[in-house]
């Protein structure tokens, strides 16, 4: 008789296949709506069978976390060619893209992270760091840049928001909200230019 999860994986694959199994519930629901049982019957897993490989949903949460957030870096990229407009706005598409694709789990990271662990409490950071260094790298600008950083940090905890907001209230077509927030960055980058020149 074949039981739930009595199928023989190496560690490391099984406790992928939770991490996946939970990817894809809190891209559903926030997490304080999944229980250890609602992913491990997702996964196919007995409860005991998951209390092996993590302590908790938070620990569970933050692997998934990392995964889902290395997933994000990893596609914010530009182009080096072309108008400037149209390399910053390839990366804000992968930004919505993911967070459309991602939404709970996008909503739990950004607005719980420091409450459920203190391995996600550092992940909006990270995500932010990432975001000034490809805008700086799409624009051509290298070096130390303080108002520059200062500038896309602060466009991107704005571009949070409103893609919380659009989320919950999609006053905007996906397409146009990308146009929206990469008109604001060289808006942004244009005062800081100038306020720097002056």
């Amino acid at each position: 008789m074949t039981t739930r999860g009595s199928r023989r994986l190496p560690p490391e694959q099984r406790r992928r296949q939770l991490i996946d199994a939970a990817i894809e519930l809190y891209s559903q629901r926030p997490f304080e709506q999944v229980s250890v049982e609602d992913i491990a019957a997702a996964a196919d897993v007995s409860r005991a069978l998951f209390y092996r490989y993590f302590t908790s949903p938070g620990e569970l949460f933050a692997a998934a976390s990392r995964v889902a957030i290395d997933g994000l870096v990893a596609r914010l990229t530009t182009p080096a060619e072309g108008p400037l407009d149209q390399r910053l706005r390839h990366g804000v598409a992968e930004f919505v893209d993911f967070v459309e694709h991602h939404p709970a789990a996008f909503v739990a990271v950004v607005r719980n992270s420091s409450a459920i662990s203190t391995e996600t409490g550092g992940l909006v950071k990270e995500v932010r760091l990432a975001i000034v260094d490809v805008i700086k790298a799409g624009a051509g600008l290298t070096g130390e840049l303080p108002l520059i950083d200062l500038t896309i940090w602060c466009w991107a905890a704005a571009m949070e928001e409103a893609t919380l907001r659009w989320l919950r209230e999609p006053v905007l077509g996906k397409d146009a909200l990308i146009d929206w927030m990469t008109g604001q960055l060289l808006a942004m980058l244009m005062a800081t230019g100038q306020f720097s020149a002056g």
